[in-house]
């Protein structure tokens, strides 16, 4: 566990494929996405919350912080990375947070010990992941001193694309692997973003298990 860093669920997305409604809070192998999200992530960090707006109640058998976005309308990730690096600077003596999407049940297990192992080696950059040579800008390390430069980028220039801030901060991308299970490579990134993938998910959960 990395007690400097605070780990932020982005669980605030509209799911307009999905129907709308919660993709983290759609059911999978006996509980929802989220549980598992929950489950692989929790453990790597200190302390752990939820971005996501509307009605916290929905998410209170988790028993984390709910974090409703400090910036006005729907402006997507980045809001939510902001809003959780601004309380984890208020709530937490963490250095950075680490972000992660509420819709990839098989997010790599060590996914903060290798960010912060990158991000340590380059002080004051994001480590963003990456995997089969594709950047996934919402899994990343954000060190707590870009807050003022993200709020900024976000608000006064209204861009809104997390990689376009990447891309204007120091970054180092850090390459994880596809491992594979019952011989068919699994993207620990894979995320749900239609009924298919859903299925999929439950099919790729199963096989994994001993």
């Amino acid at each position: 566990m990395k007690r400097d860093v605070a780990g932020i669920i982005l669980a605030g997305g509209q799911s307009r494929r999905m129907g709308g409604g919660d993709k983290s809070l759609l059911p999978l192998g006996g509980g929802c996405v989220l549980d598992q999200v929950v489950s692989r992530f929790g453990p790597q960090i200190d302390r752990l919350a939820l971005s996501a707006n509307g009605d916290p109640a929905r998410f209170s058998r988790f028993g984390l912080p709910v974090l409703a976005d400090t910036v006005t309308g729907f402006a997507g990730p980045l809001a939510g990375i902001l809003t959780g690096l601004e309380w984890a600077a208020a709530n937490t003596a963490c250095t950075a947070i680490v972000t992660a999407a509420g819709d990839t049940p098989f997010l790599p297990l060590d996914l903060v010990e290798r960010l912060a192992a990158a991000a340590d080696q380059r002080s004051g950059s994001i480590a963003v992941a990456c995997s089969a040579g594709k950047r996934h800008p919402t899994f990343a390390l954000w060190p707590m001193d870009c807050r003022g430069a993200l709020r900024h980028f976000l608000v006064d220039e209204d861009i809104r694309r997390v990689s376009a801030f990447i891309d204007r901060h120091d970054f180092v991308e850090v390459e994880f692997p596809v491992p594979l299970s019952a011989g068919q490579p699994v993207d620990p990134f894979f995320n749900i973003n239609e009924p298919d993938d859903l299925v999929q998910a439950e099919r790729l959960l199963q096989s994994m298990k001993p």
